[in-house]
């Protein structure tokens, strides 16, 4: 099961939890208290470096960071990220 580490509150963590809910995609979410200094320990630094969230970690232990890298992954193969170059361009941009 895919595991999202981030913070409701965050806007950028927002955007992935609202895509995984509309895609049904199942996912288990796990609070990071940024406030309490949690992005900032040595387990989350071995995920992110950068101390930011969200972190993705994939069933096979890769690890995604920031959130429009995430929301593409998620988004692949879905109406939200189209097959069409030029859509797709208009996505990302």
């Amino acid at each position: 099961m895919l595991r999202i580490y981030g913070d409701s509150q965050s806007g950028n963590c927002y955007k992935i939890k609202l895509l995984l809910k509309i895609l049904s995609i199942e996912h288990e979410w796990i609070h990071v208290d940024i406030l309490a200094g949690e992005t900032h320990t040595a387990e989350f630094k071995k995920m992110n470096p950068n101390s930011r969230i969200p972190v993705l970690v994939l069933n096979n232990g890769s690890i995604l960071r920031e959130s429009n890298a995430i929301l593409n992954f998620l988004a692949e193969g879905s109406e939200f990220l189209p097959q069409n170059p030029y859509l797709r361009a208009q996505v990302l941009q």
